[in-house]
């Protein structure tokens, strides 16, 4: 059975409804998990992480493990707690965040600088913000690590400006992960925004990644690299939320191509996925 390992931050989630909440969990890389799992119920999906000794780290821990994605690499720091953001909404559907998250138990993941639980996995799964929030030594020995590690490597940039503490750093991690990525999920507006590049710079530096992936392009559907696909992705009938909208075409993507489907077909899974997770409010489509 192929174990592939999630990396990153999960969070504390409170949508707020006038003067209610409704608290949930969220994260990237997680919410690429779940989709993962989901979609491809015969790998062993696993979320790495660090959380605390509190009743909201048990809240997580306990989420994570009723969406069928393993927590035993999830590592608990006595004293510690997880980050925390709230959405509001205006009138007109526009949601805006806030984030609690500087002192979460994520941000001293592999504070050691032992790399040694990933050793054990067939492929590894992170983004930018599994990179923002690590301090920049941590950072740039995880990526010596992976140079040398034997395990596919899945990246997407994900890029938050807000998380980094300058654009020189994000753009130097950003190039490494690129450079060692197997497979490479970016996005089109996050890569134009962190380099300066226009939309056709990007496709354009892309089509000669070194291993597989996609692209994101919004509506226009991904462009495939690592081999030409030819095919027309339908948009979503109605988009009520975006939210998750690339974390869940990894995970249906990932799952096709994890499972031994061809590069066409692995690309619609993760297109088609996207497409029902819009129609939703939410991070987490109900199964």
């Amino acid at each position: 059975m192929m174990r592939i390992a999630c990396i990153g931050e999960a969070m504390i989630e409170l949508s707020m409804a006038g003067e209610d909440a409704q608290l949930g969990v969220a994260g990237d890389t997680l919410n690429t998990a779940i989709y993962l799992h989901r979609e491809a119920p015969a790998l062993q999906v696993e979320f790495v992480t660090c959380l605390g000794d509190d009743p909201f780290s048990q809240r997580i821990s306990d989420f994570i493990a009723s969406q069928g994605v393993g927590r035993d690499t999830i590592h608990r720091i006595a004293g510690s707690s997880p980050g925390l953001y709230a959405i509001t909404t205006t009138e007109d559907g526009e949601r805006s965040f806030t984030y609690w998250r500087n002192a979460s138990a994520a941000r001293q993941l592999f504070a050691d600088l032992d790399f040694s639980i990933l050793a054990g996995f067939d492929a590894v799964y992170l983004s930018g913000i599994s990179m923002a929030i690590l301090p920049h030594p941590v950072r740039t020995a995880l990526v010596a690590w992976l140079e040398t590690a034997q395990v596919k490597v899945i990246y997407d940039s994900n890029y938050r400006p807000r998380l980094w503490e300058n654009e020189a750093q994000a753009q130097q991690i950003t190039k490494g992960m690129w450079d060692r990525a197997d497979v490479a999920l970016p996005s089109i507006d996050d890569e134009m925004a962190l380099f300066g590049e226009t939309a056709a710079q990007v496709e354009t530096r892309f089509a000669g990644h070194r291993g597989q992936g996609a692209l994101k392009r919004g509506e226009s559907g991904p462009m495939s690299l690592g081999s030409q696909v030819t095919q027309a992705y339908p948009p979503a009938e109605r988009v009520i939320d975006t939210t998750a909208a690339g974390d869940s075409f990894n995970g249906g993507y990932l799952g096709a191509l994890l499972s031994g489907k061809s590069q066409a077909d692995a690309l619609m899974a993760g297109h088609q996925l996207a497409a029902k997770v819009v129609q939703h409010r939410g991070a987490i489509m109900p199964e």
